[in-house]
């Protein structure tokens, strides 16, 4: 009995994370700008994946309807569990981040999340357009951020990404702000679901394929990236419609061009010349 007692009090006073990657934000005002960020309303119901030991979890709950924190971190879990007993718009869910099922009715996510599976969060997040996802504002790597924001686009899965979600870098964040330090700055990312897209989001599949061969090799020109899609006739009547050189490389169109191609394709290219969506 008196060794169980001990066990759980070194557990409740573990500081360091097992989750490769945790780096838990401190700085208070910066918590605060995070939230304020989110533009969360009494009617959300917002997700914290990685909530640690709840910097931004109990702060959440003063604005939403409901939080459902994510840890997997079994101390962590337990250190929040306790911290949030008195909040009963707060549910804590131990479970791995990749691994949770993501609610079917609208949802936010505002979280530091655990940088080791930065992309694999995202790709969860985004890749399928028709899940409930509203809007959210992750603290991440600076380097991922950036990565995720670049102009122009050259990975065709950040191109699906913008065609349904905006990003944009909030602010940077010093890795003096965390425990432990991570090795580099962090930014805070804002994505939000665009209220008019080109595309609908059903067509995922269709679009993900056309933008996989269509960037399989950025720096072609314009008519030989799609010339596999489209025939030479209607290249031309294309890039007219874009207002772009034939001999543009690809990857300089924006995410509104492309919108264009998709269309262009869905309505005067046959089924059998689209690009089938590689398997991940």
């Amino acid at each position: 009995m008196r060794q169980d007692k001990k066990h759980r009090k070194v557990r409740k006073c573990k500081s360091e994370p097992n989750f490769s990657g945790q780096h838990l934000l401190h700085n208070k005002q910066i918590i605060r700008q995070i939230i304020k960020a989110a533009q969360i309303k009494s009617k959300d119901t917002v997700i914290d994946l990685g909530a640690g030991k709840g910097a931004l979890t109990l702060d959440l709950a003063k604005k939403a309807k409901r939080v459902i924190a994510i840890e997997n971190d079994m101390d962590f879990a337990e250190i929040l569990r306790e911290k949030v007993k008195d909040y009963p718009n707060i549910t804590v869910i131990e479970n791995d981040i990749l691994k949770y099922r993501f609610p079917r009715s609208p949802f936010y996510v505002v979280s530091n999340i655990p940088y080791a599976i930065t992309t694999p969060i995202m790709e969860k997040l985004l890749d399928k357009p028709v899940n409930a996802l509203q809007g959210a504002v992750i603290t991440m790597e600076k380097g991922a951020a950036k990565r995720f924001t670049k102009v122009p686009v050259t990975d065709p899965r950040i191109l699906v990404w913008r065609i349904w979600f905006q990003m944009e870098i909030v602010r940077v964040v010093s890795k003096n702000n965390f425990s432990p330090p991570p090795k580099v700055d962090s930014a805070v990312l804002k994505i939000r679901r665009r209220v008019n897209p080109l595309i609908q989001p059903e067509q995922y599949l269709q679009f993900r394929g056309l933008a996989q061969y269509g960037l399989k090799y950025p720096e072609l020109p314009i008519y030989k990236a799609l010339a596999g899609v489209f025939t030479p006739a209607q290249i031309k009547q294309l890039v007219k419609e874009l207002g772009v050189d034939r001999e543009m490389p690809v990857y300089l169109l924006d995410q509104y061009q492309w919108g264009t191609v998709f269309q262009t394709m869905v309505q005067y290219v046959e089924v059998f010349r689209w690009p089938k969506p590689e398997k991940r």
